[in-house]
């Protein structure tokens, strides 16, 4: 990931008007994610966007984002540690299935802003 102005997350895909920047990465967020379909759900694709809703917490050099798709009836979460001040490096843990797991890495953009990618496609975070 690199912090480009052409990468799929840079334009604002989010219904968020910017104002009032947050002075932390904590807090509430709009989650996508792509590159997987769910065969649960009819007409799914791997390129469809799944939008939905986060919130993110830290602890230390961890960051915890639990985030939930598909009117908020899926829930997952990616649980990562920092490696300096932008790179995140963990794992997404599908919720409903634990058993379903993925490398995830993020860049922190700004407090507005995360990158990511895991093994199958996107997974962004902004507001």
């Amino acid at each position: 990931l690199q912090e480009s102005a052409d990468d799929d997350n840079a334009r604002a895909w989010n219904n968020a008007d910017g104002s009032g920047q947050p002075a932390t990465i904590e807090g509430h967020w709009s989650s996508r994610w792509n590159g997987g379909a769910d065969p649960t759900i009819p007409g799914d694709t791997a390129d469809q966007w799944k939008p939905g809703r986060a919130e993110l917490r830290t602890a230390g050099e961890r960051v915890y984002l639990l985030f939930d798709w598909d009117s908020g009836a899926r829930k997952g979460l990616i649980d990562a540690r920092r490696e300096g001040p932008q790179r995140l490096v963990g794992k997404y843990i599908n919720l409903g299935n634990p058993a379903i797991t993925r490398p995830w890495i993020g860049l922190i953009v700004s407090e507005r802003r995360i990158d990511g990618r895991w093994t199958e496609g996107r997974l962004d975070f902004r507001r």
